[in-house]
């Protein structure tokens, strides 16, 4: 009988970091988490840290492998032709039991010239936050290089910096060269360009166990940073249950929400991409034609081949899932 491609989950790869915390197990559900992880990738094409297959006649395969052989068939004919091998977003949980280092990445252009590899745009859905909990986006005025350094030095920083309170279900886009940070006490999914190019601007004076700072990238980040203030911070958007509702649509990923109460049928036959759906909450089981039905549980996500064009999503509880896929 012949094998067709199916819905895939993966393997999670967990990164211990200074800031991470437990609520990647205790708020996400996750099994095997060790302590300190500040990050799950979900689903990644990261040289050095490719997803690998958990599930079904394809576990244990590297998701690169599965684009060389499979092509279009999972990922679409024209995301295939533009990025070949290389799978084009990178899919993240984030526990921030501590503020992350503020930072800020480059756009495609600069990262092709001094690194040879892309840049980083990104989006964050606040899944959970603790009262009061904040993170940074911008500048809360304009500033300029001169005005940056001296804060820098001065260790006045925070001052120019736009914190914005946050809750769960708020959504952030930040667009390369936009300076960012995650605050203590929220965990969210992040939906990026396939990058881990980062430059650190400041990490709260924070020092190891041998009493070392983190490296920070000022040369690089004082070239690429956007020193003006942004209107477009937050993402306004209406829950409408049931239905498909856009968070993002730029040109690196598409990403919706869908809070599902009932079975709501999509219809992918004018996309010509893969789809991801990670869950947020609650539990669904995912039909298609010409397969079993795969579950799908809060903290869990899955790509859906771009060769399969209709799916039926089943809630077993009230359950909310972000649709992600290439335009």
């Amino acid at each position: 009988m012949e094998r067709t491609l199916y819905p895939l989950k993966f393997k999670p790869i967990y990164k211990q970091m200074i800031w991470g915390g437990e609520k990647l197990r205790t708020a996400l559900d996750k099994e095997g988490v060790p302590p300190g992880t500040g990050e799950s990738w979900e689903i990644s094409g990261v040289a050095e840290n490719v997803s690998v297959v958990s599930e079904g006649f394809l576990a244990g395969n590297p998701l690169d492998e599965l684009i060389e052989v499979y092509m279009g068939d999972l990922v679409g004919e024209k995301v295939f032709d533009k990025y070949g091998m290389e799978f084009p977003v990178l899919i993240k949980f984030i526990d921030a039991n501590d503020d992350l280092s503020v930072q800020v990445h480059p756009d495609d252009t600069y990262a092709a010239e001094h690194h040879g590899l892309r840049g980083k745009t990104e989006m964050w859905y606040v899944i959970d936050a603790e009262p009061g909990a904040e993170l940074i986006s911008g500048f809360k005025r304009d500033v300029d290089e001169q005005l940056f350094r001296s804060a820098l030095d001065q260790k006045k920083l925070p001052e120019l910096l736009n914190f914005e309170k946050v809750e769960a279900g708020d959504v952030f886009f930040l667009p390369a060269k936009r300076v960012h940070a995650i605050g203590k006490g929220i965990v969210l999914a992040e939906i990026q360009q396939t990058s881990d190019l980062t430059y650190r601007i400041f990490d709260w004076d924070r020092v190891d166990k041998e009493g070392k700072g983190r490296e920070l990238h000022l040369d690089h980040a004082l070239k690429v940073m956007d020193y003006k203030k942004r209107e477009d911070i937050r993402t306004n958007y209406d829950r409408v249950p049931n239905n498909t509702v856009s968070l993002a649509d730029c040109p690196y990923f598409t990403t919706s929400l869908i809070d599902l109460e009932l079975p709501v049928d999509k219809d992918y036959n004018l996309i010509d991409s893969f789809v991801i759906y990670i869950c947020t909450a609650g539990e669904l089981m995912i039909n298609y034609k010409g397969g079993a039905a795969v579950s799908l549980k809060k903290g869990e996500s899955v790509l859906v081949p771009a060769e399969i064009k209709e799916v039926s999503l089943l809630p077993k509880v009230k359950s909310t899932v972000l649709e992600v896929y290439m335009k």
